[in-house]
């Protein structure tokens, strides 16, 4: 799967992110400060991202900042896109569940390596839903976003 990944710094799991896709057996697409030339700050390298998904060059996206609520919420403006902030595995595999989440976004500041994993375990293991209502809640905020 080819997947985007944007840090609007090198610090933290920002480069672990990159190396633990490919060892998933991924295609990292590198944007922000994991790209040379990119522009770091967290606005426009998580758009980048997400744009990736959006306009299928990427499957999904990951989007890192200090906290990752900035990321998310850059990912988030751009349409079709439903980042989700994920801090544990559960709220991982949930978000690709029940939100049919596109983009992952974490924070520099919290997630450890192994908390990286466990997180990507759980993003990777879920699936999106065939249950009704649950569609009906994502094309629900596909149409506010419209």
């Amino acid at each position: 799967m080819r997947i985007s990944v944007a840090a609007d710094e090198r610090t933290g799991v920002a480069d672990a992110v990159v190396e633990e896709l490919r060892r998933r057996g991924h295609e990292p697409l590198a944007h922000g400060a994991l790209a040379d030339g990119d522009r770091e700050d967290w606005a426009w390298c998580s758009e980048a991202a997400a744009r990736d998904v959006a306009e299928g060059r990427a499957d999904q996206a990951v989007v890192c900042c200090w906290t990752g609520t900035g990321a998310s919420i850059a990912a988030n403006k751009v349409a079709g896109i439903r980042a989700a902030l994920c801090a544990d595995a559960e709220t991982a595999r949930g978000a690709r569940k029940w939100n049919d989440s596109n983009v992952l976004a974490l924070s520099l500041r919290t997630t450890s390596p192994a908390l990286l994993e466990e997180i990507l375990d759980g993003w990777f293991e879920g699936a999106p839903s065939d249950d009704d209502g649950d569609r009906a809640n994502v094309e629900h905020v596909d149409e506010i976003a419209g």
